[in-house]
C-alpha cells in the first residue's frame, strides 16, 4: 500500500534545507549523495510552494532525484555513497557518455549534473532574495539568476516560457513567508546561513566535474 503523504509533509521549510545542506559535505569535503538528494527534496518543496511558475524546473528535478534514489538503492549502491565515488565508478566502467553519442542517459553523473546546474540558479536567486530591499522585484532577481546559470542549457522555447513565468512571481515578502521559519528577518538570517553552504556544495561539485571534463555532458 502506498504511503499517504500529508500536506504538512509537502510543506516547505527553509530549516529542512539548512539541516540537510549542513551535512552534504563529509570531513574530507566529499559530497554525500544521500544528503544531497535530501537537500534537493526540500528545494523541490520550495519550488512547488510557489505554484506552477517553477513547474518546468521542479518536474525535471523530481525525475532526476528518482534516478539517483534508484542508484542509491541499486546493486552498486556502495559506489554511490559520495559524488566523488560515483564519478570514479562510472568513469572507470564506461557508464558516462563522454562522446555525445546519446548513450547512458540515466547515468548518475549526467543526472546529477542537471541538478547541479539548477542548484546554481537557486543559489543565485536566494542570495539576491536575501540581500535585496523590501520592495525588490523578485521577477528581476529570478530572471537574472536564471540567465547567469540555467538559461544557457535550455532551448529557446524553454527560456521564453521561463521569462513569462518569472513575470508573475509574488513579491519578496511572500517568498520570505514561504520559508516558514517566522518573521522576515529570521528568514533572511537563515538564508544567510544556508546560501553559503549551498554555494560550497556547488563549488566542490563544479571543481570535480571540471577536473573530469564533464561539465558539458550531453
Amino acid at each position: 500500500m502506498a504511503a499517504v503523504v500529508t500536506s504538512e509533509e509537502q510543506k516547505f521549510c527553509l530549516q529542512e534545507v539548512l539541516s540537510t545542506v549542513k551535512v552534504c559535505l563529509s570531513e574530507n569535503n566529499d559530497v554525500i549523495l544521500q544528503n544531497y538528494v535530501a537537500c534537493w527534496r526540500g528545494l523541490v518543496k520550495f519550488l512547488n510552494s510557489l505554484g506552477a511558475v517553477f513547474g518546468f524546473i521542479s518536474k525535471d528535478a523530481v525525475g532526476k532525484i528518482q534516478i539517483l534514489v534508484n542508484l542509491l538503492n541499486g546493486e552498486a549502491s556502495s559506489r554511490y555513497e559520495t559524488v566523488q565515488s560515483m564519478v570514479r565508478y562510472e568513469l572507470d566502467n564506461g557508464l558516462v557518455d563522454l562522446e555525445k553519442r546519446g548513450g547512458h542517459p540515466e547515468s548518475g553523473c549526467r543526472t546529477l549534473l542537471r541538478l547541479h546546474r539548477a542548484l546554481r540558479w537557486l543559489e543565485l536567486f536566494l542570495e539576491r532574495l536575501r540581500t535585496s530591499e523590501e520592495d525588490g522585484k523578485t521577477s528581476a532577481m529570478c530572471a537574472e539568476a536564471y540567465n547567469e546559470s540555467l538559461a544557457r542549457h535550455h532551448p529557446w522555447v524553454v527560456r521564453k516560457a521561463a521569462g513569462v513565468a518569472f513575470c508573475v512571481l509574488p513579491g519578496r515578502a511572500t517568498f520570505l513567508e514561504v520559508m516558514n521559519v517566522g518573521p522576515p528577518e529570521k528568514a533572511v538570517a537563515m538564508l544567510g546561513e544556508a546560501v553559503p553552504l549551498i554555494s560550497e556544495v556547488y563549488r566542490v561539485t563544479e571543481e570535480l566535474y571540471a577536473k573530469n571534463n564533464m561539465l558539458d555532458l550531453p
